[in-house]
């Protein structure tokens, strides 16, 4: 219920010609009325939220990416119409033209304006370099209400943003600054905190419609901030979503809207699991490049608890100042100051939750061969020995190299693939083990269901750490955790256990290690990794240790 004054109501109806018919109750003075709730809610915002002008004085901290006390931070700082132009692209809408989106934002300085020519800079945009960086002109600026877009000269800071022209340069997100901005840093990514980790292969049912597909998972990714849309080496077509519903409705607006209604057929849904390790590795391995004039040295260590999650949440990351960097992993996680100023990089994708840190002492040519141990890394993350999946929570220290005197002998095409192989050889000498990812379940439901929801929970692998009675009503909340593989038909199961009385809401929430070895032949995570390996076309024996290391 929203209580409101008469002259609050009149001023909340002014508003109703833009605003969709759904229906609340209010009581007003003289008695109760209908009226849309997305007006209530449109005055509840109006009140309570901070303006601009003031949320951006603390919030520029964690929205800017450079020096807070540069031209541009103070600009969105202070919300200045005439300050350079700081724009941040959050998502991509689809348009009425086939193929084409507007790029929606919100200016933060400055103003956008028709025919404006922007820096375009990419989640991959590294300031001083040239890579994911464009410069092009903004076609049109749009205010979009709703349904209706209304064409304008230009928008001022503060507000959001729909541009026409530049989806063929974002992906998904993006900075936009003035063309001759050249110092200027970008916004920080938004973090989700869910996870693709449902993934289901889609093919069509008539070859023919293959272009069909290929664009239209294009148009998906771009539509949809969450969804991956990768391609296998064996040719599948994957979409990768953060659980069966969302699944369920990328797929739907795909066949309807981004392949005009061809049909495609999907494979049961596979739950993303990550390699890890338990323990530092039993040795230090080495690897001999192909030519045998070089060799690697390194060892594998997990990460300390709470780091891999610093990493995914943006506290720790690539692009930080290494001073800070190695002040934060000191003071909160006990690494030796000096030895956090050797993270050579973080990866997969160059942002994920493993390292490779530099432990060499007086090795001779190392920074040749940096970029190409970084490349083997980036390589041997974002694809495990155990079962082709990415790696989490894994730092490799390189512990020793010795290198041919000539630079011909120590090229990228030696180096890399001994890098991946020593990288490897590593992990499955420190215990290597599984991450399944788990949902927090958050289920509301009468007294006489708890018993029906506790069953389902323990059919499935779950188990609630939270049970708690609303105060003043006959209704319980239950939190528990449930593994995202066991997740699949829970609700209907939930459904029939309490006679449609139990409500589940699933988030993703953490990664868990799974306690069965997979070296071990029998057991779960043995069997686990076989099907993967069955299911990607691999060979279902895994590549022994001694393909990997050489005999020191």
């Amino acid at each position: 219920m929203v209580k409101f004054t008469s002259d609050e109501l009149r001023r909340i109806m002014d508003y109703k010609h833009n605003i969709r018919n759904m229906s609340v109750i209010a009581h007003v003075d003289h008695g109760t009325t209908w009226l849309p709730a997305s007006t209530a809610l449109l005055e509840m915002m109006i009140f309570h939220l901070p303006s601009p002008h003031t949320a951006q004085r603390y919030r520029v901290e964690n929205l800017y990416e450079g020096p807070l006390d540069d031209q541009y931070a103070t600009a969105i700082r202070n919300c200045d119409p005439n300050g350079p132009l700081m724009l941040y692209v959050s998502k991509m809408i689809p348009a009425s033209d086939k193929g084409r989106f507007f790029a929606f934002g919100r200016v933060f300085s400055g103003k956008v304006s028709t025919g404006m020519k922007v820096r375009i800079m990419g989640p991959n945009f590294v300031p001083g370099e040239k890579k994911d960086l464009y410069v092009k002109s903004v076609q049109r600026t749009v205010i979009w209400m709703g349904k209706r877009q209304e064409t304008v000269e230009d928008v001022p800071c503060g507000n959001t943003v729909a541009m026409v022209g530049l989806d063929q340069f974002i992906t998904k997100n993006a900075t936009l600054t003035n063309e001759k901005e050249v110092d200027a840093h970008p916004i920080r990514a938004m973090k989700f905190s869910v996870s693709p980790v449902v993934r289901v292969a889609v093919q069509c049912k008539v070859a023919s419609d293959l272009p069909k597909l290929v664009e239209g998972l294009k148009r998906l990714a771009k539509s949809d901030p969450m969804v991956v849309c990768t391609m296998e080496e064996s040719g599948e077509h994957i979409v990768a979503g953060a659980g069966e519903l969302h699944l369920e409705i990328c797929l739907k607006d795909l066949q309807d809207d981004f392949m005009g209604g061809a049909e495609i057929v999907k494979s049961d849904p596979v739950v993303s699991f990550r390699e890890t390790v338990l323990e530092r590795s039993v040795r230090t391995v080495m690897s001999k490049s192909p030519n045998k004039h070089n060799r690697l040295y390194m060892e594998a260590r997990p990460l300390e608890d709470g780091l891999a999650e610093a990493i995914d949440d943006g506290r720790i990351g690539p692009r930080d100042d290494p001073k800070i960097r190695s002040k934060i992993l000191a003071e909160e996680f006990g690494w030796d100051k000096d030895l956090a100023k050797k993270i050579w990089a973080f990866g997969p994708e160059t942002t994920g939750p493993n390292m490779v840190v530099d432990m060499c002492k007086g090795v001779q040519y190392l920074n040749e061969i940096k970029d190409s141990v970084v490349a083997g890394f980036q390589w041997a993350s974002k694809e495990g020995p155990l079962c082709d999946e990415n790696m989490r929570g894994i730092c490799f220290e390189v512990c020793d190299v010795v290198l041919h005197s000539d630079a011909i002998h120590r090229g990228g095409g030696q180096v890399i693939p001994t890098a991946r192989r020593v990288i490897y050889a590593s992990q499955i000498t420190a215990k290597p083990r599984l991450l399944e990812p788990v949902y927090m379940v958050e289920i509301q439901a009468p007294e006489g269901a708890l018993g029906g929801i506790y069953s389902v929970l323990n059919q499935k692998r779950g188990h609630v750490f939270e049970e708690m009675q609303r105060p003043g009503t006959p209704l319980y909340n239950i939190k528990a955790y449930l593994p995202v593989v066991e997740s699949f038909g829970f609700s209907s199961q939930l459904r029939a256990a309490t006679s449609g009385q139990a409500f589940p809401q699933c988030v993703f929430d953490h990664w868990e290690m799974m306690s069965s070895d997979p070296l071990e032949a029998g057991s779960q995570a043995s069997t686990l990794v076989t099907d993967i390996r069955k299911r990607k076309g691999m060979k279902e024996q895994m590549t022994p240790l001694s393909d990997f290391e050489d005999k020191l």
